[in-house]
C-alpha cells in the first residue's frame, strides 16, 4: 500500500443548522454547490488520491475488466417480441457500448428496420440514455426520450419511421415516457419540476406543433405524489397514475378520445393502494383495501370504478403476497410470493382448474417478462438462480409445454454451474425474527472462517432483493469469495409486513438485521471479521453508513455506492428531488418525533472518533437521486474523525448520475474498481 500519500483534507466551514430548538453544526455544508470551483477542485483531489493509492491495482483492474467482458456475448440480441404486426428486437454489436433498437414486419425472416442506433446517437456525449420508446398505433411514428447528463431529465422527440426524419417537435424537462392516443397524432407525457425533478404535470402534445402550445391535462399539486402515464394492455384506456409511498390514484381516458377529460378511477384515500388492469368490460384491481396487507385482487365494471363497486376475486392471504397480475384474452396470470420465494399461477378465464409453474430450488428467481400481446396463449417468463444463467422461456398455457428461447451465454469456456453450491440459510435477528440469506460459492469451500465473503443488501421501499445470476460475480467466486444476499426487513422479501417492519419508526430493524446476518455468517464460520465485506448502494448505502458506525469491527471492507447518508439535512430540504415523496418511507423530520429518530441513525450525523473499516465510496456528480455532496461530506467527516489508517476512498464520476456510467462496458470498469478493492484487501492478485 502507498500510505505515504496524504489524503485530501476538506476545509472546515462550520454552518449552524437549527430545527426543533436543537442545533447541529455541519462543517462541510459548503460542498453542496456543484457550481463552486473549490468544490470541483476538492472532488478532483479525492479522485487523484484514489487513483494514486490504487495505482498498484491497475493491472488487476484491467485483467478483471477483460475477464468480465470476455464472458459477455458482445453481438447479443434480445428475444424478439411481437406487437401490433411487428417483431421488436434490441441487439448489440461487437465492440459497441450501446443498443440498437430494430423491428421486422410480420416475420422474423423479414428485412430488419433499424429504429435507433444508440451508438451513433451517443457520439460526442460522455453519458447517453435512450428511454420511453413508444410506437404509434399505425406503426408510422416513434416517440422517444434522451438523457445526455445522467440526471434522469429527458428530452422527448418524434421520429417518422417511414422517412427516417426526426420531427421538429422537442419537449424538454420530462421523464422520457410518452403514450400515443389512437388518432396517431397525439401523445401524452409527464413534465418534471425543474428544481425538485418531481414528476408533477401531464401534457397533451399534437404532432408538428410547438411544445409551448401543449395542453396541461393534469397537475399534481400534492408534493408528496409523483405522476406517471401509461396505456392499458387492452389499448382502450390511457392512464394517469398518481402515487406516494402509501397512496395511489388513477385517472382514465378512452384512447380514441384524446381531447376528452380524464376521469378519476377511485379518489385517493390515504393508505389505500391500488393498481388497475383492463379486460373486456371490467377492470381488475390489485389493492390493499380492507386491510389486505399482502394485497388481494378485486374486480369492477368499467363504468363503475369507485371502490364501493369492487368485489373480491382473489381474497387476501396472510402468508402470500400478491405482487402482480398479467391479463391475457384467455388467462389471468398471477405473480405471488410466499416464504420469500416467487410463484407464477395460471388461472384460465373459462373456469378450468388453475395451476402453478413448477420451480425446484430455494435460490431461484422467476418472473413474467415482455407480454405485450393480449390475444395469445403464450406466457413469456424468465428464470435464473445464483448459479443458473438467466433463461427466457415461452410457456404455452393451453398445452402446458415450454420452450426455452434463450439461455444467457457465459463465454470463455470455463463456466459450469455444477461447480457452485447455492443455499438459503436463516439468521436469527436480535428480536427473534428469522432473516433469510441466499448465498453461492465454489464447491469444496470449507467453513473454517477463512473465506472472504461479500454480504449485499438493500432493505428499503419494499424492494425485494431477488436472487439473480451474474457472470461478473464469477470473478469473485472463482477467487474463493462467498457471495451472499441478506433479505433484511425494509424489503418485501417475506411479504408486505416485512416492509412495514423496516420503515419509519421501525427503520432500525433494517440495520440490526444486517448486523445480525453478519454475525451469523461469522458464527457459522463461513467467514470472519478479517474477511467479511459489506456492500450496498443508494438506500443500501445508508445501510452501509449505519453499520460502519454501529459495528465497524465486523468488517474488513465496505463498498458504499451513491450512499444516502445525510438523512436529516436532505429530508429537511424540500427543494431536493425525491424529498417530499419520501416522507412516508423515512418520516417527515419537520415532526420532532421523526427528527429525533432519524437523527439517531443518520450516518453523517453519527460519525465518531473510532476505528473504521477500509471503505470505497462512489458517487456521480450529476446524481439526481442521492446528491453527490452526501458521500463527499461523509468522507470528509470520516477522514477528520476516524482513528486508524484503514483505506478511505471517494471516487466521483464527474460525467454521470445515480446509475453510473451509461455504456454497458464502461459499467464493467466501475465493477472492476470495486472488485479490485476487495481482492487487494485479501491480497488476491490473480
Amino acid at each position: 500500500m502507498q500510505n505515504d500519500i496524504s489524503a485530501p483534507k476538506a476545509k472546515i466551514i462550520p454552518k449552524t443548522l437549527k430545527k426543533h430548538k436543537e442545533t447541529r453544526i455541519d462543517n462541510y455544508f459548503w460542498l453542496n454547490d456543484r457550481e463552486d470551483s473549490e468544490v470541483i477542485d476538492y472532488l478532483n483531489q479525492e479522485n487523484a488520491y484514489y487513483e494514486s493509492m490504487t495505482s498498484h491495482t491497475k493491472t488487476l483492474q484491467d485483467n478483471l475488466f477483460e475477464e468480465m467482458k470476455g464472458r459477455i456475448k458482445e453481438d447479443d440480441s434480445s428475444v424478439p417480441y411481437f406487437y401490433n404486426g411487428y417483431f421488436y428486437i434490441t441487439r448489440f454489436e461487437t465492440g459497441q457500448d450501446y443498443p440498437i433498437f430494430a423491428r421486422k414486419k410480420g416475420s422474423l425472416s423479414a428485412e430488419e428496420e433499424i429504429l435507433f442506433d444508440c451508438n451513433e446517437m451517443a457520439k460526442g456525449h460522455a453519458y447517453f440514455k435512450l428511454g420511453g420508446l413508444s410506437i404509434s398505433p399505425d406503426n408510422k411514428f416513434a416517440s422517444f426520450g434522451v438523457d445526455i447528463v445522467g440526471r434522469r431529465i429527458y428530452t422527448i422527440q418524434i421520429k417518422n419511421l417511414e422517412t427516417g426524419e426526426i420531427l421538429a417537435d422537442k419537449i424538454e424537462n420530462v421523464t422520457g415516457a410518452s403514450v400515443w392516443a389512437n388518432d396517431n397524432n397525439t401523445i401524452f407525457y409527464v413534465r418534471q419540476d425543474q428544481v425538485t425533478l418531481r414528476a408533477d404535470k401531464v401534457f397533451r402534445h399534437k404532432l408538428n406543433t410547438n411544445s409551448e402550445d401543449d395542453v396541461l391535462v393534469y397537475d399534481e399539486v400534492d408534493d408528496t405524489f409523483n405522476v406517471s402515464i401509461s396505456k392499458e394492455k387492452s389499448r382502450k384506456y390511457i392512464v394517469i397514475g398518481s402515487g406516494s409511498t402509501l397512496t395511489t390514484e388513477y385517472r382514465i381516458l378512452n384512447s380514441s378520445n384524446p381531447e376528452g377529460e380524464f376521469t378519476v378511477f377511485q379518489p385517493r384515500v390515504r393508505g389505500l393502494e391500488y393498481s388497475i388492469s383492463h379486460y373486456e368490460d371490467s377492470f381488475y384491481i390489485l389493492t390493499n383495501k380492507d386491510k389486505a396487507t399482502n394485497f388481494k385482487l378485486m374486480k369492477t365494471p368499467e363504468a363503475k370504478t369507485g371502490k364501493r363497486n369492487w368485489v373480491d376475486l382473489i381474497p387476501h392471504r396472510e402468508d402470500v403476497l400478491l405482487e402482480d397480475i398479467e391479463i391475457f384474452k384467455n388467462y389471468l396470470v398471477v405473480e405471488e410470493r410466499s416464504n420469500g420465494l416467487n410463484h407464477i399461477r395460471i388461472m384460465p378465464w373459462n373456469g378450468e382448474p388453475d395451476y402453478y409453474l413448477p420451480f425446484g430450488s430455494e435460490t431461484y428467481n422467476a418472473y413474467t417478462t415482455t407480454n405485450v400481446d393480449f390475444d395469445t396463449d403464450i406466457l413469456r417468463y424468465s428464470y435464473q438462480s445464483l448459479a443458473t444463467p438467466s433463461s427466457v422461456i415461452d410457456f404455452n398455457m393451453k398445452t402446458k409445454t415450454k420452450e426455452i428461447l434463450k439461455e444467457q451465454q457465459v463465454l470463455g469456456g470455463k463456466f459450469d454451474k455444477e461447480n457452485y453450491t447455492e443455499e438459503r440459510v436463516w439468521a436469527t435477528a436480535r428480536d427473534g425474527v428469522k432473516v433469510p440469506i441466499s448465498m453461492v460459492y465454489r464447491k469444496g469451500i470449507e467453513k473454517n472462517g477463512k473465506n472472504p465473503l461479500l454480504l449485499y443488501a438493500y432493505g428499503s421501499y419494499g424492494i425485494t432483493m431477488d436472487t439473480y445470476f451474474s457472470s461478473t460475480r464469477l470473478s469473485l467466486l472463482d477467487r474463493g469469495f462467498v457471495y451472499a444476499i441478506a433479505h433484511i426487513r425494509g424489503g418485501e422479501d417475506l411479504g408486505r409486513q416485512w416492509y412495514e417492519d423496516g420503515k419509519l419508526l421501525k427503520k432500525k430493524n433494517t440495520f440490526t438485521d444486517f448486523i445480525d446476518c453478519s454475525k451469523f455468517v461469522i458464527d457459522q464460520k463461513y467467514t470472519s471479521p478479517e474477511h467479511l465485506y459489506a456492500e450496498g448502494g443508494s438506500a443500501g448505502g445508508l445501510l452501509m453508513g449505519v453499520i460502519v458506525n454501529e459495528a465497524p469491527e465486523l468488517y474488513n471492507g465496505v463498498i458504499a455506492q451513491v450512499p444516502f447518508v445525510d438523512v436529516i439535512t436532505t429530508m429537511l430540504d424540500d427543494s431536493i428531488p425525491l424529498t417530499t415523496g419520501e416522507y412516508d418511507e423515512w418520516g417527515n423530520p419537520n415532526n420532532k418525533k421523526y427528527y429525533d429518530y432519524m437523527l439517531s441513525y443518520s450516518p453523517y450525523d453519527n460519525v465518531k472518533a473510532q476505528e473504521y473499516p477500509n471503505m470505497y465510496v462512489s458517487t456521480g456528480l450529476h446524481d439526481s437521486q442521492v446528491q453527490y455532496w452526501e458521500p463527499a461530506k461523509w468522507v470528509a467527516k470520516l477522514r477528520d474523525l476516524k482513528t486508524n489508517n484503514k483505506l478511505l476512498f471517494l471516487d466521483t464520476n464527474m460525467d454521470a448520475g445515480h446509475g453510473g456510467a451509461s455504456g454497458r462496458f464502461e459499467a464493467l470498469k466501475d465493477l472492476a474498481k470495486e472488485f479490485s478493492f476487495l481482492l487487494d484487501l485479501e491480497k488476491i492478485k490473480s
